[in-house]
């Protein structure tokens, strides 16, 4: 899936994360669904999980430092958005990033608890085009980070890796084989 950014809010509190486990989530056009799965160390996790509402921004080539901005530190510690140019959504008050491929405002109508993550669909309840040309694939993000933000994205992978590894011992397959 693309890279995307997922933006919430909790009162006063705004706060953004990067994503690569997005997915569309319905393929009927009158009924647009999204759903993504995020990871319960993540405070935009916390934030989501709370008010129900976020938005998925996909991004575009030009925003590798966008990536490095939200994805390579914590919200519990910096305000990630209040640097990022956005704006507030009409209907949930969440940050709309003015600077990406193309945006979606949901509202969540499904959770499914992954043991490491939480998988969120939501309602599709606003959308727009930004200004970005091209899609922010993985590949293309990996190949263009500088040496510095690779070894960081491999650090913080890493890390990410073992925490979703230790959670996701308490899911057991249903079906015996």
């Amino acid at each position: 899936s693309p890279i995307v950014a997922i933006t919430t809010r909790r009162g006063p509190k705004k706060n953004g994360m990067i994503s690569d486990g997005a997915i569309r989530a319905s393929i009927v056009p009158d009924v647009p669904r999204l759903g993504v799965f995020i990871h319960k160390f993540n405070f935009t996790h916390d934030l989501l999980y709370e008010t129900g509402h976020f938005a998925l921004h996909v991004l575009h080539t030009g925003q590798v430092e966008l990536v490095h901005s939200l994805g390579f530190r914590s919200g519990r510690e910096h305000d990630k958005i209040a640097a990022v140019p956005h704006r507030d959504a009409l209907k949930t008050g969440v940050p709309i990033l003015k600077d990406c491929y193309c945006w979606f405002e949901c509202l969540v109508c499904n959770v499914m608890d992954t043991g490491s993550s939480t998988f969120f669909m939501g309602d599709v309840v606003d959308a727009g085009r930004g200004p970005g040309k091209e899609v922010l694939e993985p590949a293309y993000l990996r190949e263009h980070l500088t040496p510095e933000m690779s070894a960081a994205y491999k650090a913080n992978l890493g890390h990410a890796q073992d925490e979703a590894r230790e959670a996701s011992k308490s899911m057991k397959s249903i079906y015996k084989v």
